[in-house]
């Protein structure tokens, strides 16, 4: 007799001790961190009040993408998950495309986490020395510290993800409840009503559109609604994933969506009137200047708004959460990195070394220290959170794209397994969640897209040289027709985006020739047009994605290790 029933098992050797709590603050504690301290004045320098919109549309959008990730997650409870549905689906060479991103991602949160909570500390006399307000650099003093913190990241990660869990829980809640006061605080006793028309109106500029579609990458706003997929990395260590995956994943975002449209409310009503009169506009409450008041509100935005309305004890909060909140996040990305490294391995794209696992806590040695250096190299290049977020964006806009795509190929590939939680409706979200996504990383625009494609250049280069010198004896055999869409997909996104109009750069500044091909973002497709364009194109891609997965028999072979072959009795 054979039987048909599929479960999820411990194959991969990791501790599955993380309860519902832990999955869910794991994705919490991404979600709130530095972006609510920044990410309200960068939305609103670009907006103006009107960035309220943006934060509502990109919750909206973001919700979507983490409903496919739930249903993902519980049907493959493993480690690493975002960079192993595309491979799943598709096979290795879109898994390899799509789990780059994702980790390059995961890598460089940990380090703009860094650089959040040294630039709150250093509002501090004792810790003035680490930031350079002038410049909005780290001082040699602040990069020393900002390495301490890199190295208790790790620390903390190799005791074991039991603790970890432990830890972050406490962390978490102490996220949250701190934004929670402050918007009641800030909305009950420093509440300006004017300012939501004051600096050019509540639509900046006259009601231009754009200028709510820009916030969304460049605002910090989707930096700052990173994260709900946390508890998907963490899969393999859930205690029961079923279940548990899809509530932290769902639970997460709707709660981080909530704490961040109302802290972008409390904002633009607590900021004293006086102080956007000097600005005159919006836009220059991002520019410090000459200005002192100016200059620490860029400096530390919430902690400025209490200490200018007299709330003192609020202000020695915030600079304490400030510390505590990107600190925590931090510390869960530099796990959730090390944990797509150990998915990346387990798919045979990087070296074998990277699952090497300790005896006595089960948690991936090597891929906890490689992560925190590859963010110790993005952080010197870029000592400022203003400079790391345009970076951490760069790699994660792209990153969701392939998990719609995912769940549209696996519904029609393996439509038989359990599925914990099924999105209503699938097959209409999922092709618009791709959509969506591509949207973002439209907005981002050309020199954001751009830079993204040197560092998937790089990736695969990285990638080709493990292939080249076998240092993985699960590589596998790249799967060219089943990711046919791959290169026309990233060529198209770009070409649009250079014919757009939103982000006018390049990676390159250029000169004569160079000037005229490598910077884009001129308008040429116009506005709503450009969207039209891109709708349709997406949606072309996804469908001729779909009709190219991978057959029934090859996802066998791929998800063996989550579904085992049935069982003869």
């Amino acid at each position: 007799m054979v039987s048909t029933q599929q479960r999820p098992v411990d194959s991969e050797g990791l501790d599955r001790s993380v309860g519902l709590l832990g999955l869910l603050w794991a994705s919490e504690g991404s979600i709130i961190g530095s972006g609510w301290l920044f990410g309200a004045l960068t939305a609103a320098s670009i907006a103006g009040p009107s960035a309220i919109i943006a934060w509502c549309l990109a919750s909206v959008i973001v919700v979507i993408l983490a409903l496919v990730h739930a249903e993902l997650g519980g049907l493959f409870p493993v480690s690493g998950g975002t960079s192993r549905f595309p491979h799943y689906a598709f096979g290795s060479f879109a898994g390899a495309t799509f789990g780059w991103f994702s980790y390059i991602q995961a890598a460089t949160v940990a380090p703009i986490e860094v650089l959040a909570a040294i630039q709150y500390m250093s509002t501090a006399s004792w810790a003035s020395g680490f930031y350079n307000g002038t410049n909005n650099t780290l001082t040699g003093s602040g990069i020393a510290v900002a390495i301490g913190l890199m190295f208790f990241f790790v620390v903390v990660n190799l005791i074991g993800v039991r603790w970890l869990a432990r830890f972050n829980t406490s962390v978490t809640t102490w996220k949250v409840l701190v934004p929670v006061l402050t918007i009641v605080v800030l909305l009950l006793t420093h509440f300006h009503s004017g300012n939501f028309t004051g600096g050019g109106g509540f639509f900046v500029k006259g009601a231009e559109f754009k200028d709510i579609l820009i916030a969304v990458p460049n605002g910090g706003i989707v930096f700052a609604l990173l994260g709900f997929e946390q508890a998907v990395q963490l899969g393999g260590e859930s205690r029961n994933p079923a279940k548990d995956l899809p509530r932290a994943v769902i639970g997460s975002i709707l709660i981080g969506a909530v704490v961040y449209i109302l802290v972008q409310v409390a904002f633009i009503g607590a900021l004293d009137p006086r102080l956007l009169n000097q600005a005159h506009t919006w836009a220059n409450l991002a520019v410090p200047g000459k200005n002192p008041l100016l200059t620490a509100l860029n400096a530390a935005p919430f902690y400025s708004v209490a200490k200018v309305a007299g709330l003192a004890w609020l202000a020695w909060i915030l600079r304490l959460d400030a510390v505590v909140s990107p600190g925590g996040t931090g510390l869960i990305y530099v796990t959730s990195g090390s944990r797509l490294s150990f998915g990346l391995s387990k798919n045979g794209y990087i070296p074998e070394l990277f699952e090497k696992k300790s005896a006595q806590t089960k948690v991936p040695v090597f891929s906890i220290v490689i992560t925190a250096l590859i963010g110790l190299i993005f952080l010197l290049p870029f000592p400022s959170w203003s400079k790391l977020v345009g970076v951490v964006t760069s790699a994660s806009v792209l990153m969701y794209a392939g998990a719609p795509l995912a769940l549209g190929a696996l519904r029609l590939q393996k439509p038989d397994i359990n599925r914990p939680y099924r999105l209503p409706a699938g097959h209409v979200l999922a092709p618009l969640s791709f959509m969506l996504a591509n949207f973002i990383v439209y907005w981002a625009g050309w020199g954001t897209y751009s830079t993204l494609m040197v560092v998937m250049i790089i990736g695969y280069l990285l990638m080709s040289i493990s292939f080249a010198f076998r240092l993985n004896p699960r590589q596998p055999v790249i799967d060219w027709t089943a990711a046919m869409w791959v290169f026309p997909y990233l060529i198209g996104m770009g070409i649009i985006s250079y014919l757009g109009g939103f982000g006018q750069g390049g990676i390159i500044g250029g000169v004569g020739v160079f000037k005229t091909v490598l910077v884009g973002g001129n308008g040429h497709l116009g506005l709503y047009w450009d969207l039209l364009v891109l709708a349709i194109f997406s949606l072309a891609i996804y469908f001729v994605a779909i009709s190219k997965r991978l057959p029934s028999h090859k996802v066998d072979e791929y998800v063996r290790d989550v579904y085992p072959p049935p069982v003869v009795e």
